[in-house]
């Protein structure tokens, strides 16, 4: 019998975080809006003109600025996305928290029509490396054990399996960090929660942690990566996705066997043939 697998974010807390990030005296919506940037910039390197757009995204009022012709849509767990309806799809900046990403896409692709183009963007999984360390190594100095406290991210190349496994062609994932300072590690927690990227995890402590673990984490994180100016670094690795829905006019690879020319003629190159031993060469 098959069991549902468990649910990594705690919904209701991801929009609660989100909600409080906007509603704040200073969100720090930078990355949002670079990812937007890059986007569009991506999109206009493509032979294409595209006249119905979808955007999904955790936070519409900052995509609406840059695609506002777009239908904007929330990244619930079932998108509000009619089937075959658009030639573009955005997936902004969330695809990180989904509990089932290639559900995602599979729905993106479901409401693409026939060549029509899928582009995703999220975090990758060298995001935060410097805090998920010094993190853990601080926790465990305090406590003697470890708590779900960062969201685990993908690597790039599992991260671009979803792509074809949603059923789209032509894949293609690439990198794009982001290299950001801070004055210690306090800030950057703080500047994650302007963010609306702070723990959303279902399995996560209700308890507010202990302010020394926080003190120590800042300790740890300025004397292993500061800088000769005091200032810490922070690594965001911004992931961009992209497929094609299927369609006929796409290339296809050749069937196995059906070359016409042979790989040692276009290299110039010498075939060995099976079976044979390669004679030594004279030093």
């Amino acid at each position: 019998m098959s069991q549902t697998p468990p649910k990594i974010t705690d919904v209701t807390a991801l929009r609660r975080n989100r909600a409080r990030a906007l509603n704040g005296t200073s969100p720090a919506m930078f990355l949002q809006h670079e990812a937007a940037i890059e986007v569009q910039e991506r999109l206009s390197e493509v032979n294409r003109t595209f006249t119905d757009v979808a955007v999904v995204s955790g936070f519409p009022e900052i995509w609406t600025e840059y695609f506002p012709e777009a239908t904007h849509v929330p990244d619930d767990e079932v998108l509000n996305l009619p089937v075959e309806q658009f030639d573009l799809v955005i997936h902004g900046l969330c695809l990180h928290w989904a509990n089932d990403p290639v559900g995602q896409v599979i729905q993106s692709r479901r409401a693409l029509r026939p060549d029509g183009l899928f582009m995703g963007v999220m975090f990758g999984g060298q995001t935060l490396f410097e805090l998920r360390a010094t993190l853990a190594e601080a926790e465990i100095a305090l406590t003697g054990g470890l708590s779900p406290r960062v969201l685990p991210m993908g690597e790039i190349r599992d991260l671009g399996a979803l792509i074809g496994r949603a059923g789209l062609n032509l894949p293609v994932a690439d990198l794009s960090p982001r290299n950001v300072s801070y004055r210690d590690a306090i800030h950057l927690m703080r500047d994650l929660r302007a963010m609306g990227e702070v723990n959303a995890l279902t399995q996560r402590h209700r308890k507010t942690p202990p302010r020394q673990l926080f003190v120590e984490t800042a300790e740890r994180y300025a004397a292993t990566y500061g800088d000769a100016d005091g200032r810490i670094p922070a690594t965001f690795e911004l992931v961009f996705l992209t497929g094609w829905a299927p369609d006929e006019s796409q290339p296809k690879p050749l069937r196995p066997g059906s070359a016409k020319t042979r790989l040692a003629d276009a290299l110039g190159a010498f075939e060995m043939p099976t079976g044979e031993k390669i004679p030594p060469k004279d030093v």
